[in-house]
């Protein structure tokens, strides 16, 4: 058990690694104070309040910096309106959304179609006595992803299923009348709005709280797409052809150039690139067919939450916010696409993001197709095997700026790998029995626990401790981290919807899918344990 002054000078040092720049690198002098003042505490009840009140106010004012980072300035500001203002501040050109009876195609919808729920009829709000709020009358729709198949020439989708037809030809709709539309992919759902209509764009910011300097990822149906998207003069480098001839369709994102007549600045941030992929699931790629047109996706998630892996984790945090949501179905893959950088003149091949298409994969390919060694690509990690300063503070693509993959519980990563100096790892059963003096001394507690299934961590038998409530979720073997991939998001969607108060997560072996699991999870962790068996 830890000692009041204790638990709060550990807080402290912990706000101190949040607030501190660069990250977790704690000014001495700041914590030599702080270990001076908790020692005094130990004889002091006013110093220990004291202490207390330090670390209140250090989380406000980290949480208000961000807030304000992300929206100022915001006061009595809609949702949308946040949005621009932000995107003003950033020196991004959002037009004001508007809504358009003159669309080039309009597809029509029968409305036989099979509709499973419908979530938060239409409702006005008043606030303030003059904010007017509308909540959306949400539905979803079911897909079969097996009643839609590909033209080999043409790319055209063929649907079986008539309540398939149905339910993406409602969608499509939505989407050329410049509304959002969740859908499925095999990575997770995504937030689906016209690429090539700015104001059909913002409005993914606006549902999603999405701060405007954060790119957008361009989702296809065809080459033909594609290369309508490209500027005339560039020439597709080899890596990408064979890069594309293995995974597309498929879970891999490519930079290209883009081209400032046809790509919205909105879409890119501004930058000089844009982030296409081609999706593999049948009902996204048949959904782009059918509206004919580029769709921007990002995840289908409030901003900075875990990325949803089915429509009614979807449902649970955007319904009311958006009117269509398709459901084909949990995401085969679990994590975002890998995205590539492949344009850089030393002709590497940079990982911008890990995800769904495994470094080791297209290492593979590379070895494969390319027997000169002097002609191969090396492919280079971004954070493990070189650090861009300049990409980290204005990225082309998304997920590497802001907090991302947090539940509302604070989240925990537990690990067995070797401290860094000065730190001394803790027995694991101490370590369990202690956690909750450190969230809830006095209170009952739930704590979550995202382990794998045949690891030391998940095979131990949890201890009772007085007030704790252990709620485990299994990540699967060790030896498959492609099932941790798809688990993980719903791992943590799932404990936080039975209100645990904090979430332990193992880490797994960065190999493989592992690499991109552990991506995510050092994202979403506030805090990192060292623990021995």
């Amino acid at each position: 058990m830890f000692s009041k002054h204790v638990q709060t000078y550990r807080g402290l040092l912990r706000e101190l690694k949040k607030s501190s720049l660069p990250p977790h690198k704690i000014n001495p002098a700041l914590s030599s104070n702080f270990r001076r003042l908790a020692e005094q505490a130990r004889c002091s009840e006013i110093i220990l309040n004291d202490l207390r009140n330090a670390l209140i106010f250090m989380a406000s004012q980290r949480e208000h910096k961000v807030l304000l980072d992300r929206y100022n300035p915001l006061v009595d500001l809609t949702a949308e309106e946040r949005i621009h203002a932000t995107a003003r501040r950033v020196g991004l050109d959002m037009p004001i959304t508007h809504e358009s009876g003159n669309n080039k195609r309009m597809i029509g919808a029968q409305q036989s179609t099979t509709m499973r729920a419908v979530f938060h009829p239409a409702t006005t709000i008043r606030t303030q006595g003059r904010r007017v709020v509308t909540m959306l009358s949400t539905q979803v729709l079911d897909c079969d992803p097996t009643s839609i198949s590909f033209d080999s020439t043409t790319s055209e989708p063929k649907i079986t299923s008539q309540d398939t037809l149905n339910s993406l030809s409602i969608a499509a709709k939505t989407l050329t009348d410049l509304q959002p539309v969740a859908f499925p992919t095999e990575t997770v759902y995504g937030l689906g709005a016209l690429a090539l209509n700015s104001s059909a764009a913002s409005r993914i910011f606006s549902v999603k709280g999405r701060p405007p300097d954060n790119p957008l990822i361009v989702h296809v149906s065809s080459l033909d797409m594609l290369y309508g998207l490209l500027p005339s003069s560039f020439q597709m480098p080899k890596s990408y052809d064979l890069l594309i001839e293995r995974f597309w369709p498929g879970a891999l994102t490519l930079l290209f150039p883009s081209d400032p007549n046809t790509i919205p600045p909105i879409i890119t941030a501004n930058q000089p690139t844009v982030a296409i992929r081609m999706p593999s699931h049948p009902v996204a790629r048949a959904l782009i067919a059918l509206v004919n047109a580029p769709i921007a996706a990002p995840s289908a998630n409030s901003s900075g939450k875990p990325s949803p892996t089915t429509a009614e984790h979807v449902r649970r945090d955007l319904g009311g916010k958006l009117s269509v949501i398709l459901d084909g179905g949990a995401c085969s893959v679990g994590l975002e696409s890998t995205v590539v950088d492949g344009l850089q003149e030393d002709g590497n091949i940079r990982v911008l993001r890990p995800g769904g298409i495994t470094v080791e994969d297209i290492q593979e390919l590379l070895r494969e197709k390319i027997q000169d060694p002097k002609l191969l690509p090396q492919v280079l990690v971004h954070r493990r095997d070189y650090r861009d300063e300049q990409l980290e503070a204005a990225p082309t693509t998304p997920g590497m700026k802001y907090r991302h993959y947090s539940p509302t519980a604070p989240v925990i990563l537990i690990t067995t790998t070797s401290p860094p100096e000065n730190v001394v790892p803790s027995n694991v059963g101490s370590f369990l029995l202690s956690i909750k003096e450190e969230i809830q001394p006095s209170a009952s507690v739930k704590i979550g626990l995202l382990t794998l299934t045949d690891s030391k961590l998940g095979t131990l038998v949890l201890p009772v401790v007085d007030g704790v409530e252990w709620c485990r979720y299994e990540l699967g073997p060790v030896d498959d981290p492609s099932v941790t991939a798809r688990r993980l998001f719903d791992g943590l969607l799932t404990l936080d919807q039975r209100g645990v108060e904090l979430i332990l997560i193992e880490e797994v072996n960065d190999t493989n899918e592992g690499l991109a699991i552990m991506n995510r999870v050092r994202k979403a962790a506030s805090e990192v344990r060292w623990i021995t068996f």
